[in-house]
């Protein structure tokens, strides 16, 4: 009985020591391998408490240089506002009203020159459409001219002789006719000048002589050979002259 019991306990005994020897050695909390975990909770629970904190404490208004930095790359992103982008629709607006006003006013002032151009051109056209006519019709009055300058040298009346009727009765018809030709042709513009006593001018005498003349002035018109014609004020035709040469 006592050797049963025995047996038992012993066997109890080395069902207990395997039992501890199988078991792996419970390590302390102190240890190392226990303590990794719970320092890295403690530190990021620590880190939290302390963002936590570090938030609390910001004044307002106030940014962190990250929050800046990120507000400016937002503001230089950003598209214009409406106001600037109205702004530059007016710049564009007013730039071309400008544009056509100065065209407006180039036109105005380019038909503006053209009607007065056409008018001065009409004018012409109109005062020197004889012209071509009045160089020949010049012609024909030279020879009543000359009819007449004859016919007065032929009147000439010697002492103790009478006039001749029929001579001075033809001289006077040939007066007249030239007398109302040049009246005519001064209402459409053509005047007949003589410039005999007058300072010789380039512009409307043609200098055939020049010869120095006793008790008168130089470069003077002492003698024409034949008269000049004005068309409206233009010369027709210049008056051919002899003209005062210095001694």
């Amino acid at each position: 009985m006592f050797r049963t019991a025995l047996n038992a306990s012993c066997r109890a005994i080395s069902s207990s020591s395997r039992t501890i020897t199988q078991r792996p050695v419970v390590r302390s909390q102190f240890s190392p391998a226990n303590l990794s975990p719970l320092r890295t909770t403690v530190s990021a629970r620590s880190r939290w408490y302390s963002n936590q904190t570090d938030a609390a404490e910001k004044k307002d208004g106030e940014e962190t240089p990250s929050e800046t930095e990120a507000k400016e790359t937002q503001d230089a992103n950003a598209p214009p506002s409406v106001e600037a982008e109205l702004k530059k629709k007016l710049e564009a607006k007013e730039k071309e009203a400008i544009d056509w006003k100065d065209k407006y006013l180039r036109s105005v002032a380019e038909f503006r020159n053209l009607q007065d151009r056409t008018q001065r051109e009409v004018k012409a056209a109109r005062d020197f459409a004889i012209q071509r006519f009045a160089k020949d019709l010049v012609e024909s009055v030279d020879n009543l001219d000359r009819a007449l300058t004859m016919g007065l040298e032929k009147m000439k009346v010697e002492e103790g002789k009478e006039v001749n009727a029929d001579l001075n009765n033809f001289y006077e018809g040939v007066k007249m006719t030239e007398s109302n030709m040049l009246q005519t042709l001064s209402r459409h513009g053509l005047d007949r000048f003589s410039p005999e006593g007058e300072k010789f001018n380039p512009n409307e005498h043609e200098a055939t002589f020049m010869t120095p003349m006793p008790g008168k002035e130089e470069n003077t018109v002492f003698h024409v050979q034949q008269k000049g014609y004005k068309l409206n004020g233009r010369v027709l035709r210049a008056a051919k002259v002899g003209v005062v040469k210095s001694q």
